[in-house]
């Protein structure tokens, strides 16, 4: 006997894809309902004051003057009691969003789970045709376990979640197109000539990636510093190759002059080959959480991360936890590696379960795979239960 239908309600993406998506999760589900924006009560409960400061602090525009600060917070608050109250009139409904994790968003997203609601976040997943749907958060938040043992019991002894499989999830990457005249994705044929190096993908500076989940280096140029005093651990002849973020729209230039000069030249700038053109070159790649890091295992890389990241697990990655580990780990780099499979087990998990592949119909919209009733929906709903 299937499980009864259930209703979606998901807050508008305002982009044709970000709509795809939520309607074909809720052909999955049963039913949606599509809200063009999120409402506002000013009835409050007893803890709006700290749901609200909590969203507010984590929005990514927010205002310089007081005044506006002010009427930002109070909308803020007004929208995570419209949020709470909707879910407690419709239990029945399922709060979907994109992201989730930042300003108003979040605070339909709390809103919903005060509420007793399941949940369902949703983002861009790193691979082509692929979607994140996760019934607790996403990037660092989301729910994957981050415990190795997981993903090789799972894993077991059958052919395709111990083979090569996952390769071609990581088939068809590519470079993002830039959005910057100083930043390019042109061919790296002299990479070979450069000696050993350690790539160093930037992320955006202002990137919920990196406010949120930054870990020990604080930002981006806490990371360029981290990396600039580590510099002379590593072994002669090895360098630090920097690239900045192709769509960032603030410019690191003199954040990556200080660091150069603090590594004494150790450290150098090429804002003009391809990224993975300089990932299948350098020897190791080093990420506060970019997902470039999770990309460069698909080029057999060792990769060292910073920050908090959800594929930061021992023996898929090397996280380095405060400063004198990365210099520990630049001291010993030729020695950094990972367990191949630990990873082919969780790369597998990624390809075969957490990633769904979002199929184009033809007709504007799109299918998601039925697993994602039992792997989202319904693991939402149990999770909601607790």
């Amino acid at each position: 006997m299937s499980a009864a239908p259930k209703t979606i309600a998901y807050v508008a993406g305002w982009t044709a894809k970000k709509d795809t998506v939520f309607r074909a999760l809720g052909a999955v589900a049963g039913n949606a309902v599509r809200l063009p924006f999120i409402g506002w009560s000013p009835r409050g409960f007893p803890d709006s004051a700290a749901r609200a400061q909590a969203c507010f602090d984590t929005a990514k525009k927010k205002p310089a003057s007081g005044i506006g600060r002010a009427i930002k917070y109070r909308l803020i608050w007004g929208q995570y009691n419209w949020s709470r109250r909707y879910f407690r009139r419709h239990p029945d409904r399922i709060a979907v969003c994109w992201n989730g994790l930042t300003g108003s968003r979040r605070a339909f997203m709390e809103g919903a789970r005060d509420a007793g609601a399941a949940r369902v976040f949703a983002e861009l997943a790193p691979f082509p045709g692929r979607i994140t749907l996760d019934p607790v958060g996403v990037n660092y938040l989301n729910a994957l376990p981050r415990d190795g043992n997981f993903y090789t019991e799972w894993a077991g002894d059958e052919p395709a979640r111990i083979g090569d499989g996952w390769r071609a999830l990581g088939s068809t990457l590519k470079s993002r197109p830039s959005r910057r005249a100083d930043v390019g994705q042109a061919d790296g044929a002299d990479l070979a000539d450069q000696g050993p190096f350690l790539f160093v993908p930037l992320q955006v500076p202002d990137d919920s990636q990196i406010n949120l989940f930054a870990g020990w280096t604080g930002s981006v140029t806490g990371m360029l510093d981290a990396l600039a005093a580590a510099a002379s651990a590593l072994p002669d002849g090895w360098h630090i190759r920097v690239k900045e973020h192709p769509s960032a729209k603030q410019a690191m230039g003199d954040a990556l002059t200080t660091a150069i000069a603090k590594s004494n030249g150790r450290m150098r700038v090429d804002n003009q080959t391809d990224t993975f053109a300089q990932v299948a070159a350098a020897r190791t790649v080093v990420t506060i959480n970019s997902s470039v890091g999770l990309q460069a295992m698909f080029f057999d890389k060792p990769v060292i991360t910073l920050g908090q990241a959800y594929f930061a697990i021992p023996g898929v990655v090397h996280p380095a936890t405060d400063a004198d580990a990365l210099r520990a780990a630049f001291s010993e780099i030729q020695e950094v590696t990972f367990d191949r499979d630990l990873r082919a087990a969780f790369l597998n998990y990624l390809d075969q379960v957490y990633y769904p592949t979002l199929t184009p119909t033809g007709d504007g919209t799109a299918k998601l795979p039925e697993s994602v009733k039992k792997n989202v929906i319904d693991a939402a709903i149990a999770r909601s239960r607790l």
